[in-house]
């Protein structure tokens, strides 16, 4: 078989005029160039000199990875940049990838029936192959296989491909099988062999190639392709070379490369020419179409390149923002801490004042006082006086789990003392109670820092400041979690002064304390 392929683009029209100067040569010598430049014109414009339409090239090509048993990497990724190399080579390609048995042999008829139309047919397939018998099967993915007796219901015999290429009677046939990995089943076989058998009986004009040589196995590779097709791909694109010398120097740079472990092998009974890529050899395409595709490898190189420059530029986009916010949270937090060192500091010197002034200033008994503690009074109709602030407190919390509504209706409605305007305190004012150098156990076995005059049965306990809005918190309890378009109000922890946002809903583990300002 002989291909020849022409860009029509090349062979001037018969009417085209050649303009010819002459400068340094004689009117004898250019009338004589003008001549066989006529000549020439008209031998190529002449019917019959010109090359017919190109011939016909149809490609099956098929990558299985997606093994349940012995999965491979490469496959479909060798499947797809052979497909569309063999398009830019003027292949109509029908991709499968990841191929279940009922696919791979409706394919392979349907790309028998492409066949029937002429031309050239390819058949590639990357995945587990094994052979079984002398023979070669395919592995679809899916398929059920424990035993080697199911390989030939379950596989694709690569004779089907041979035979409906035979069937379609076109003049050239290739076959590429990187099929020779490993059998993934082969601790379980009795009759399998290493890598791929001989195939000894293929139509004539048909062309086979191996990854590896007959019953050695080939590698998956550790890059995107296997280590054969990345090879085959390369070479494939060298202009101007035929098909054996494409495979010739796939196999000697295989060669080299694994140490001589993995040689691929080739038989072929083709009688022409083969070219993948035409170019200056003079069998297919012409310096022109040459050009035309340096400019287009340009044009895909510089396109690749666009393409990493975007990626590079938005990878640095997302990190100066991931950067940005991690500065933000910083300061944010570093504002944080510092205001709560400073309400520290506030309240060891407002406690550090308070507690110089009453040791200057001896107690004064008040009718109705049973104890002191500090500046803090207790009196026998349960209040205790906080002469700090001026506050009065009831002496016991309502001893048990209340929501915040029921909290604020207790305090509004408490009449300790006689009194009957108690209220629900303000965070400031609960904060105003907490003190570390005091510690007594609560009922619910937490520890709270107050004075022991003022008897609370849990630690934490409502204040009077609401929202209705979203609010972020953090923390391991309830009250210090984030909530969002829910009513909620802050609690007060006496186990260790924190404030936290609740549901005014919930109910566990809160309590309600009184309060009311001296008159």
């Amino acid at each position: 078989m002989f291909i020849v392929t022409l860009n029509q683009d090349t062979i001037a029209p018969r009417n085209q005029t050649v303009q010819f100067k002459e400068k340094s040569v004689n009117r004898k010598t250019g009338q004589f160039i003008n001549l066989i430049l006529y000549l020439i014109l008209i031998t190529i414009s002449l019917p019959g000199t010109a090359t017919a339409a190109p011939e016909r090239r149809t490609a099956l090509v098929i990558g299985n990875g997606a093994y349940s048993s012995g999965p491979l990497k490469n496959p479909v990724n060798d499947a797809t940049d052979m497909a569309a190399n063999l398009q830019r080579f003027g292949f109509a390609v029908t991709l499968k990838k990841n191929a279940s048995h009922q696919e791979m042999e409706d394919s392979i008829r349907e790309f028998g029936d492409q066949l029937k139309k002429g031309g050239v047919g390819l058949f590639f397939y990357a995945g587990h192959g094994v052979q079984i018998g002398g023979r070669n099967y395919l592995l679809p993915v899916g398929a059920r296989i424990n035993r080697d007796t199911d390989v030939k219901f379950q596989a694709v015999d690569t004779e089907i491909v041979l035979a409906e290429m035979g069937n379609a009677g076109n003049n050239l046939n290739i076959v590429i099988l990187d099929a020779c990995r490993d059998n993934p089943f082969g601790k379980s076989f009795r009759t399998a062999g290493r890598g791929l058998a001989i195939i000894s009986d293929a139509p004539k004009g048909t062309f086979i190639t191996y990854s590896t040589s007959p019953g050695k196995i080939a590698a998956d590779g550790s890059g995107r392709n296997s280590p054969y097709t990345d090879s085959l791909i390369r070479h494939a694109n060298t202009a101007g070379l035929p098909i054996e010398e494409v495979f010739k120097e796939v196999r000697k740079e295989l060669g080299k490369k694994t140490g001589g472990q993995q040689v691929p092998w080739e038989l072929s009974s083709l009688e022409g020419q083969f070219y993948f890529s035409p170019g200056k050899s003079g069998m297919s395409g012409t310096a022109s179409t040459d050009d035309l595709d340096a400019e287009i490898k340009k044009l895909e190189a510089e396109q690749r390149r666009l393409g990493e420059d975007k990626s590079s530029f938005a990878k640095k986009k997302a990190l100066e923002e991931k950067r940005r916010q991690i500065e933000d949270e910083r300061e944010r937090l570093a504002a944080e801490q510092e205001a709560e060192r400073q309400a520290v500091l506030d309240r060891k010197q407002a406690k550090k004042t308070t507690t110089l002034a009453m040791a200057k200033r001896p107690p004064q008994p008040t009718a109705g006082e049973t104890s002191r503690d500090g500046r803090f009074i207790a009196y026998n109709n349960g209040t205790v006086l906080d002469t700090q602030t001026n506050l009065v407190w009831a002496a016991k919390d309502n001893g048990d789990y209340i929501s915040w509504p029921n909290a604020k209706s207790y305090c509004e409605n408490y009449r300790g003392g006689g009194y009957s305007d108690w209220r629900m305190p303000t965070q400031d004012e609960l904060a105003g109670l907490y003190d570390t150098a005091k510690t007594y156990r609560s009922n619910c076995k937490e520890d709270v820092h107050l004075t022991e005059l003022i008897r609370i049965t849990c630690f934490a306990h409502w204040t009077s400041k609401t929202s209705e809005g979203t609010i972020q918190g953090e923390g391991r309890y309830s009250w210090e979690r984030s909530y969002m378009n829910v009513s909620t109000a802050t609690v007060f922890s006496f186990n260790n002064g924190r404030f936290g946002w609740s549901r005014q809903s919930n109910d566990v583990d809160f309590r309600a304390l009184p309060v009311r300002s001296a008159k």
